[in-house]
């Protein structure tokens, strides 16, 4: 029988086992690693194409443990401001904060141990221009998004989008020990690619949102106009995604998988516009997950 976190035996008791299993799980589910693994792929990806299809291998794994430690500290962070909002929304309420299985001062002091690590990591065996980034980017999500802008503007998702959009300079520095303009275009393409992505969730979760009075798109300016930005985002987005081409870093491959999969991107925001339902604004969410990973990976292979 399972109760708790842990699982009981014949008397009733909680093996300690089974209990320190479900903390270990509590405390990685701070971390929200399903989210961060498309952070660590926009981060791989950059120093390929800044190591022209040959990172150091050593730069990579420890890139890629350091950018985890950063993200991950910065989304349990996250989860100590938020949860009083966490508590009331119904996709929240499980949280391990929320849920008391992590106490709140537990779940800071773990997010910024995690921060500390991260920097130290990449500072020490890769660069310090990496370390810098990276603190860069769980200072924005924490400190600009979360506390700043989430409960006070709609355009919160646009500005504190940033945040997502630092990883891809995270690599491009850890590869080479600087920054071109190659790295602030890959930047670019997440930064426009955000607020398209997120207001088609914002769409689905509306409801929450206004539980709780945060003035995402859809609270604030309603479905039909927040459809609308989703249209006109993904347009720009297009555009910037082309950039890369058009500087003259890359060549056919990615230029034919950018124009392939900015297509079926823009088509879906289409429909999920003309339509009264969510059943396209759910294909434009789950797509823009895709997307994102895709398109990433035609920078590999062209850089390869």
């Amino acid at each position: 029988m399972t109760t708790g976190v842990g699982t009981a035996g014949t008397d009733g008791r909680v093996s300690p086992s089974a209990t320190a299993l479900g903390l270990i799980a509590d405390y990685v589910r701070l971390t929200k690693p399903r989210i961060i693994v498309l952070l660590l792929v926009t981060t791989a990806a950059a120093m390929f194409v800044a190591a022209d299809g040959r990172p150091n291998g050593w730069d990579l794994l420890w890139t890629m443990i350091g950018g985890y430690l950063a993200a991950a500290g910065a989304n349990a962070i996250n989860q100590f401001v938020d949860r009083d909002i966490d508590a009331t929304m119904s996709r929240t309420t499980d949280r391990p904060v929320v849920s008391g299985r992590v106490s709140p001062a537990q779940a800071l002091i773990f997010g910024l141990a995690l921060g500390v690590g991260s920097a130290l990591l990449l500072g020490l065996l890769v660069n310090w221009l990496a370390a810098m980034l990276a603190m860069v980017g769980l200072l924005v999500y924490v400190g600009v998004y979360t506390i700043w802008l989430k409960r006070s503007t709609p355009h919160n998702i646009v500005i504190g989008g940033a945040a997502g959009a630092v990883p891809p300079l995270v690599g491009w520095a850890a590869a080479t020990g600087s920054l071109s303009l190659e790295a602030w275009l890959l930047f670019a393409i997440v930064f426009f690619w955000t607020p398209p992505h997120f207001w088609a969730l914002a769409l689905i979760l509306s409801k929450d949102y206004a539980s709780v009075r945060v003035p995402m798109l859809p609270v604030v300016a309603g479905d039909a106009e927040t459809r609308l930005q989703v249209v006109l985002w993904s347009l720009v987005m297009v555009g910037v995604s082309l950039l890369p081409v058009a500087s003259g870093g890359l060549g056919g491959i990615y230029f034919g998988s950018a124009i392939a999969l900015d297509t079926v991107f823009v088509a879906l925001a289409l429909a999920a516009w003309r339509e009264s339902g969510l059943r396209y604004t759910r294909h434009t969410f789950k797509y823009s997950l895709l997307y994102l990973a895709l398109l990433f990976l035609a920078l590999v292979l062209d850089a390869l």
